[in-house]
C-alpha cells in the first residue's frame, strides 16, 4: 500500500481556477486542526488502557483481529505522530466547501479538486468509501498535478468527502438518510460546480453510490467502479465460470461468513458502537486498523493507518460514517443487493477494474449482468483501497475508460 504521496514538493494551487460555468462559487478551505485538539489526542493515547493479552490477541496470524503486539506498537507510534505533515499533504491541493440545498436543508460539501483550464476537460467525480476518505485519492491528485499544467490537464478531478465524512456536513437528525440521498446531493453538487455532464468513479460505498448516480441522474453520463459485490444473478449457470471466477466467489464467501460482522454491527447498532469508538482513540485505531490490514494486498505501514484514523478522529465523524450500512447490509427481509436491483441496472457506459485482494470480488460474467459493461480490466496487484494502494494502475484504467467512452457521450 502506497505510504507516501508523490510530488508534494509541487504546489498545484494553480489548479484552483473554478470553471466560469459554475452556478455557485465554492469557498476555499484549508485543514487546520487546532493545537489543543492535537494535544488532547496525544494525552488520550498516552493514558489509554490496553486490554490484557488473550489467546485470541496473541495469535501472530491475527485470525481474531488486531493483536496485542500490533496495538502496542501502533499506540507508541501514535503518541509521537506528526499530524501536521498529513495536514500539509492535504493542503497541498486546492480545497473548498460549497453549500448545497437539498430537501429543505443545506449541506456543506468539502472537496479537493484539480480544475483544468482546458475547454473540453472531462469532469470526473471520484468517491471514497468506508473506512476510507479523501486521503485515498491524494496519490492520484499528486500524479496528475505533476504530469500536467492547468492548461493541458485533460480532466477536472473532483474528490468530495461524502456527507457525514471528513469536513462535509453530517446526515440530518430528523430523518433517515441513505445512498439515494447521497447520490441526489452529489449530482446537485456537480451541477452547481458547472458540470452538466460528468463521469463518476468509486469503490466500496463510493462504488455503490456511483451505481445509483449513473442510473438515476441524467447528468452522470458514465461510471467506472472497482467494487461490485453481488450474489449470483438469478438463473445464472455457474458451470460456465472459470477456476479464477470460482476463487473469487470463494473469497467473497469467506468474507461474508468470517469478515462481515463489523457491517452487521454498523447497520443494526450504529448508535451503541459510535459511543464506544468516538470516546477512545485506541478503540477507533483497533476498529479501523484491522480493516486496513485485512483489506489490502500488502499491509500498510502503521503511519499510513494512523493518517486515516487521525483524520476520522479530528473530524469526529466515525458516528456519522455508519449510515450507509443500512443500505448495504442485508438485515431486512426485503433487502435487495444494490448491484442486482433492476432499478439500478446501468444502461450508460460502465467500466470496471478488478483487483485480486478485493474483499468481495465477483466474476466478470456476474458483473456484466448489472449493466452495459464496455470496459473491464483485471490486475495482479491491489486490494480494497485501490486508489491508495495502486494509484498509477487505477488512474490508467480510468483514463483509458474515459478516452474510450467520452467522445461518444452527448
Amino acid at each position: 500500500m502506497t505510504s507516501g504521496h508523490p510530488n508534494f514538493n509541487i504546489l498545484p494551487m494553480s489548479f484552483a481556477t473554478v470553471p466560469a460555468t459554475a452556478k455557485t462559487t465554492p469557498t476555499p478551505f484549508n485543514v487546520a486542526v487546532p493545537d489543543s485538539a492535537i494535544e488532547e489526542l496525544k494525552t488520550l493515547i498516552k493514558v489509554a488502557k490496553i486490554a490484557p493479552p488473550t489467546y485470541e490477541s496473541s495469535r501472530p496470524d491475527a485470525k481474531f483481529g488486531v493483536t496485542t503486539d500490533w496495538i502496542q506498537k501502533a499506540k507508541a507510534e501514535w503518541e509521537s505522530f506528526d499530524w501536521c505533515k498529513v495536514e500539509a499533504q492535504i493542503n497541498a491541493f486546492p480545497q473548498y466547501k460549497i453549500a448545497i440545498d437539498d430537501a429543505d436543508q443545506s449541506f456543506d460539501i468539502h472537496f479537493l479538486a484539480l480544475f483544468s483550464e482546458k475547454p473540453d476537460a472531462v469532469p470526473i467525480l471520484m468517491l471514497h468509501g468506508w473506512p476510507g476518505s479523501v486521503l485515498e485519492f491524494l496519490p492520484i491528485l499528486g500524479i496528475l498535478s505533476s504530469r500536467h499544467t492547468p492548461v493541458n490537464l485533460p480532466y477536472h478531478i473532483i474528490v468530495p468527502s461524502l456527507p457525514g465524512y471528513g469536513f462535509s456536513s453530517p446526515p440530518p437528525l430528523d430523518r433517515l438518510f441513505g445512498l439515494q440521498d447521497v447520490a441526489r446531493l452529489l449530482n446537485t453538487f456537480m451541477v452547481e460546480l458547472g458540470f452538466d455532464r460528468y463521469v463518476v468513479q468509486g469503490g466500496d460505498i463510493g462504488g455503490l453510490t456511483s451505481r445509483i448516480l449513473v442510473a438515476e441522474h441524467t447528468n452522470c453520463k458514465a461510471v467506472h467502479m472497482n467494487f461490485c459485490y453481488m450474489t449470483a444473478p438469478p438463473n445464472f449457470d455457474n458451470s460456465s465460470l472459470s477456476a479464477s471466477d470460482h476463487r473469487k466467489i470463494a473469497r467473497s464467501n469467506v468474507f461474508v461468513t468470517s469478515g462481515n460482522s463489523y457491517s452487521l454491527e454498523q447497520a443494526t447498532r450504529p448508535s451503541t458502537l459510535s459511543f464506544a469508538l468516538a470516546s477512545s482513540p485506541l478503540a477507533l485505531l483497533a476498529w479501523l486498523g484491522e480493516k486496513f490490514m485485512e483489506w489490502t494486498d500488502e499491509d500498510p505501514s502503521i503511519s499510513t493507518i494512523l493518517e486515516f484514523v487521525s483524520f476520522y478522529w479530528f473530524t469526529d465523524t466515525i458516528a456519522t460514517s455508519f449510515y450507509p450500512y443500512r443500505d448495504t447490509t442485508p438485515v431486512e427481509k426485503d433487502h435487495v443487493d444494490l448491484s442486482t436491483n433492476p432499478k439500478w441496472h446501468i444502461e450508460k457506459p460502465f467500466g470496471f477494474s478488478a483487483f485480486p485482494k478485493e474483499i468481495l470480488p465477483s466474476p466478470r460474467a456476474w458483473i456484466e449482468t448489472t449493466g452495459n459493461l464496455v470496459f473491464y480490466r483485471e490486475h495482479e496487484k491491489g486490494g480494497h483501497f485501490a486508489a491508495k494502494e495502486v494509484p498509477e494502475t487505477l488512474l490508467l484504467d480510468v483514463e483509458d475508460f474515459v478516452s474510450q467512452v467520452w467522445p461518444e457521450i452527448k
